[in-house]
């Protein structure tokens, strides 16, 4: 299997085959484990690690989920096909960087287990849409699927044991993509990350930990594993998830009555720009499409085109670009590949109404 199998492959983010939502994209639970009596992926020798990464393949093979997915070792790759995998969210920017890291991925692409990363083993469950109980459930039973085939490190007193202090406990990151223009059209913002902050949880960007939030879109986890419960985590991070998804439709309906034209002004011609412009940067599509994706969400375009602008909003990252392309490519000529793409999706998007949510 190739990273290529991978993106053309259907998968519930990028062709509406998920439960899409307004403000939520994306919900992700994750889980740090590591194998008992084996040093840390960071102290562990070349051999080691080696032998980490066969024997969790090998268990990962023995369970459903993963029997007609995808091996795929970063050794192995090349670097457009590492970028391509950071960009979907399978993998991370750490383990992509390394040479004995490896990734285990299911069809579906809803389940990717990180192999010799910063632990053993980081398994992540990915659902378009809020699905926290439901995303948990899936990433529980691969969790205890894998119980007898690879001892877990545990402490009575600690619960798992991780390379990084901070996941010492239930090892579970639980996270919500959201796309949040009203509160940053409102400059609303940094007063909502300041709060989620000071309750313990982290706002990142578009592709997690040290990147910006383009096109609107932030990452919201819990930071806390150790003394807490899994349900514990998961109430906290649900609480403030509603709380935010509120404020979100509160800020967009307040722009939309106070702004009346000028705000759908503003989305058309962002509409207006993709559909014709020659040259189109990363940035630009992202902060654009996520104009369209309000206006679907808005009632000023059909709903049933928002998977559409979902779609872009991934493939028309730097490398997935240059994949479809079959080969690097430089600055301009991304530019060039990704606005022919979007002109292409949109050409028979209609004019914009006025909102009706």
């Amino acid at each position: 299997m190739s990273v290529q199998d991978i993106l053309s492959a259907e998968n519930e983010l990028t062709h509406m085959l998920g439960a899409q939502q307004a403000v939520v994209l994306s919900t992700r639970i994750r889980l740090a484990r590591n194998l008992d009596g084996m040093p840390f992926p960071g102290w562990a020798k070349a051999p080691q690690r080696k032998e980490i990464a066969e024997r969790c393949v090998e268990a990962l093979n023995q369970l459903p989920k993963f029997r007609r997915g995808h091996v795929l070792r970063m050794g192995e790759l090349t670097d457009l096909d590492r970028a391509v995998l950071v960009e979907r969210h399978l993998v991370s920017k750490e383990l992509a960087s390394g040479k004995f890291g490896a990734a285990v991925i299911s069809k579906d692409q809803t389940c990717s287990v990180m192999i010799n990363e910063e632990d053993h083993l980081r398994i992540q469950v990915v659902k378009a849409g809020w699905h926290l109980r439901g995303t948990w459930n899936i990433a529980e039973q691969l969790d205890d699927a894998l119980g007898p085939n690879l001892k877990f490190a545990f402490s009575e007193k600690l619960g798992y044991l991780t390379a990084c202090p901070t996941n010492v406990g239930t090892g579970l990151r639980a996270s919500a993509m959201v796309h949040l223009p009203g509160l940053c059209l409102a400059g609303h913002m940094e007063k909502v990350s300041r709060a989620l902050s000071q309750d313990g949880l982290a706002v990142r960007g578009w592709l997690g930990e040290g990147t910006e939030a383009a096109g609107n879109i932030f990452q919201i986890s819990n930071q806390q594993t150790l003394g807490l419960s899994e349900d514990a985590i998961l109430r906290h991070l649900g609480g403030w998830i509603k709380n935010v998804v509120e404020q979100e439709w509160n800020a967009r309906r307040k722009l939309a009555t106070e702004e009346g034209d000028k705000f759908v002004d503003r989305l058309s011609r962002s509409l207006g720009v993709l559909r014709y412009a020659r040259l189109l940067t990363s940035a630009e599509s992202m902060n654009m499409l996520s104009h369209l994706r309000l206006a679907c969400d808005m009632g000023c375009l059909p709903e049933e085109r928002r998977h559409i602008v979902d779609r872009l909003m991934i493939e028309g990252q730097p490398a997935h670009v240059q994949m479809r392309q079959g080969g690097e490519l430089d600055s301009d000529g991304r530019d060039l590949r990704r606005a022919s793409v979007v002109r292409e999706a949109l050409r028979d998007f209609p004019e914009l109404g006025p909102p009706t949510a």
